[in-house]
């Protein structure tokens, strides 16, 4: 193993060039502890980079997020599930929160790095480890103002690739408690770096998993008609649940299902006894969100009812949307206008993916945007592939965002 892998705590780094783009717009605090360590944030996201943990296993990320932590000084504690750490800055109240996931994903990494995933067939490949090493930068330059009107509550995330997300775990354990707006931010490889998109309202949709197990007596595909057909009631399953589905929502509330997983047989004379259909169903309404699973029970059993077939209908609700309330945003925009001039400052579309930030504006208010990870120039390589990597130029911005946000929505509350 390397130095690099042995090691529990993150790295200091300080010598790692960066450009740091919003230079001069802070307060002297921060300027000057950004001059000493932004380097240290782009060490720490190569750290976690090189060795990436997959959803309720993050025991190591979440073990050098403490020690870093304690070696500043403060006081983080491990949500009860054994990953994830939270932490506070300050004193008194208000109390507001800044959120970062950490978790990976189970994809093999083709970027050639050097500082590549050292752990086979696991990745950084949605920008986690980016997501952390800000958060760890904001804490820590927080932790170095003279004083601060209020609180900060850091909450580092397990396992927000899954459903049920971390989210909700965090949630349980009282993370929310007393937070007056929570705050986050997401890599996003469309935006060029230097650029925030924001977004009153959802900027993401709800996702739910949807399983359907069918069962058949099976027999010989000579006589279908003394049997269940298995395969055909999987093909009726998969087309017309989605094409009916169009006419019990709203179109206008972008409800799409769609399946990922197909199995079903393995000899083309037997018609088999199981199959499965695996998919999404999605949505960027949450008053839709709460009327899908009857609607899609209803159908899946009228589409079935004349095939014999039997079957199990599991639906796993996964997230809400996130939908950002308007002052919380402002607060967003307003950071990124700070750090980068009105040019930072980028709208940004509602997205068909899931996100569980959406379980903590549950509970309180708050904003979550899209930092712009892409060079400007070369190919957009999108999240959740092997090949995905960030302009870490973007880590001491979004850093910038961070303390901005949190300042601004301190001393709005006070």
């Amino acid at each position: 193993m390397t130095a690099l892998q042995t090691r529990t705590e993150l790295p200091e780094i300080t010598d790692l060039p960066v450009d740091d783009l919003g230079a001069g717009t802070g307060p002297a605090w921060l300027e000057s502890w950004m001059r000493a360590h932004k380097g240290e944030i782009v060490g720490w996201r190569r750290a976690i980079h090189a060795q990436p943990e997959l959803a309720r296993r993050e025991h190591l990320t979440s073990a050098r997020i403490s020690e870093t932590l304690l070696r500043a000084g403060l006081e983080p504690r491990t949500l009860p599930g054994g990953t994830g750490v939270v932490c506070e800055i300050g004193h008194g109240e208000p109390l507001v929160a800044l959120r970062a996931d950490m978790d990976a994903l189970p994809l093999q990494e083709q970027t050639g790095l050097e500082f590549a995933s050292a752990s086979p067939g696991v990745m950084h490949a949605c920008g986690h480890d980016g997501h952390t090493a800000m958060l760890l930068g904001a804490a820590l330059a927080l932790n170095s103002a003279p004083s601060l009107p209020g609180r900060v509550r850091l909450v580092f995330q397990p396992a927000e690739e899954v459903q049920p997300g971390g989210a909700l775990d965090a949630v349980d354990a009282g993370v929310t408690e007393g937070v007056r707006r929570i705050f986050a931010l997401h890599c996003d490889p469309r935006l060029e770096v230097g650029k925030l998109g924001t977004r009153v309202g959802p900027i993401t949709s709800a996702c739910d998993l949807i399983e359907v197990r069918l069962t058949s007596q099976g027999g010989h595909t000579a006589r279908p008609h003394l049997t269940a057909d298995l395969v055909q009631a999987l093909g009726l399953l998969a087309t017309q649940v989605p094409l009916l589905l169009t006419r019990h929502v709203d179109p206008r509330s972008g409800t799409v299902l769609t399946w990922g997983a197909v199995q079903a047989g393995e000899a083309a004379n037997a018609i088999p006894q199981s199959g499965l259909l695996r998919g999404t169903l999605r949505t960027a309404d949450h008053a839709t969100w709460t009327e899908l699973e009857e609607k899609l029970r209803a159908l899946v059993a009228s589409v079935l009812a004349p095939t014999g077939v039997g079957y199990v209908l599991d639906h796993v609700r996964g997230v809400p949307p996130v939908v950002n309330d308007a002052d919380s945003t402002g607060m967003l925009r307003d950071a990124a206008t700070t750090v980068g001039g009105d040019a930072a400052d980028a709208g940004t579309e509602q997205s068909s993916g899931g996100e569980d930030f959406a379980w903590y504006l549950e509970h309180t208010h708050g904003a979550m945007a899209r930092l712009g990870v892409w060079p400007g120039s070369g190919p957009q390589r999108d999240i959740h592939q092997p090949t995905f990597d960030l302009d870490e130029r973007a880590l001491p911005f979004g850093t910038r965002v961070l303390v901005h946000a949190a300042l601004s929505a301190l001393e709005q509350a006070a």
